[in-house]
């Protein structure tokens, strides 16, 4: 289903369902290459990196669960703003199907779908965001995935029949093989290749976000 998401929008009601949807933040890593907890990281704003991925999430939904493992409970006492929930991964190690596990297993039987994001994609475009909200809830049964040239990534939407197979999965390994074989609708989203995995990353991605505060001010609207 290649429909180019403002497509999708504009075909539905403009008044979607707002409720049955929540957000999975997926920050459970150790942060080896960094050195050091990347969701603590200091944004030029004064908040964090996790705090930043909080303001993307609730784009999305009021409903934001936080996934941890390596650094908890450090992250959730040095974060400014707070989730819905957090959700400690005890099986962190095992990579990305852990902590996916982990926030579908979270949730209650009104859900509809959930969003997936990460917490170091600081730069993502919320225009981007509120649209794959709106295209979620006229379409709540289409799976839905930022573009990474044909190939699906996050951020994402994973619709509740999904979550079997999402939970299926085994090791480091996330959705975005899963999505791309379901065929889920790809999203053009500015700003996914701009993640934090490095010092080099870190200094790249923070001297972009001193550059301006419009990114800061666009999440706070």
């Amino acid at each position: 289903m290649d429909i180019a998401i403002g497509v999708l929008i504009r075909r539905f009601s403009s008044h979607p369902d707002e409720s049955g949807f929540a957000v999975i933040v997926l920050a459970a890593g150790a942060s080896t290459r960094l050195g050091r907890p990347k969701a603590l990281l200091k944004l030029p704003d004064g908040g964090t990196l996790l705090d930043q991925a909080l303001r993307q999430a609730r784009l999305l939904s009021r409903d934001v669960r936080v996934v941890t493992g390596a650094w908890y409970p450090l992250i959730r006492f040095r974060c400014h703003l707070q989730p819905s929930v957090w959700l400690p991964c005890e099986q962190w190690a095992q990579g990305l199907s852990a902590s996916l596990a982990t926030g579908i297993e979270s949730l209650g039987p009104q859900v509809k779908g959930a969003f997936v994001l990460v917490a170091d994609q600081p730069l993502l475009d919320p225009e981007a965001l509120r649209a794959m909200g709106q295209a979620a809830r006229q379409v709540p049964g289409q799976p839905m995935a930022a573009d990474y040239g044909c190939r699906a990534g996050v951020p994402a939407y994973l619709p509740r029949w999904l979550w079997p197979e999402v939970m299926a999965l085994e090791g480091d390994r996330g959705a975005g093989r899963l999505l791309t074989e379901v065929g889920a609708t790809l999203v053009p989203v500015e700003g996914i290749h701009d993640d934090v995995d490095t010092p080099s990353d870190w200094r790249r991605i923070r001297a972009r976000f001193s550059q301006t505060d419009r990114t800061a001010r666009q999440y706070r609207r």
